[in-house]
């Protein structure tokens, strides 16, 4: 294991994740109940006024929430999040999504991620996770 991935499980996961490769995403670090991803934004991450697609900031709150929640060897989805937009990112700006677990009950976990880049918060995301059932891929 490296200084970047606390668990196997965590490594697997995002190695596996086409989506967040294709937008580019760089992990940071991933550890148990926290994680760093780091995208930058590219031109055709803009929507129609120049400012970056919300969905893709979103992406990056997932894919950091994902990694902050997978903190075992069971598979664990975020099940449901709400996200403020808070300022606008534009195409070069480097984004950096902190999440961090909030708690975990049983199956289900409540996970806060910031969105920020150059010392500007872009988005603010509250995530609900479950751990499945579901086999490792």
């Amino acid at each position: 294991m490296d200084d970047v991935y606390a668990t196997a499980h965590g490594r697997r996961m995002i190695e596996a994740d086409a989506a967040s490769a294709a937008l580019g995403m760089r992990v940071v670090r991933a550890e148990p109940g926290r994680a760093v991803v780091r995208m930058t934004v590219r031109a055709d991450m803009l929507n129609g006024f120049a400012v970056a697609h919300g969905g893709l900031v979103f992406a990056l709150a997932d894919t950091a929430l994902a990694l902050a929640c997978n903190e075992t060897d069971a598979v664990t989805l975020v099940a449901g999040a709400d996200i403020a937009f808070l300022s606008p990112a534009r195409e070069g700006d480097d984004l950096e999504a902190v999440a961090e677990r909030r708690t975990v009950e049983g199956r289900s976990g409540l996970y806060d991620a910031r969105v920020s880049a150059g010392g500007r918060v872009i988005a603010e995301v509250r995530g609900r996770t479950r751990t499945t059932g579901m086999p490792r891929p």
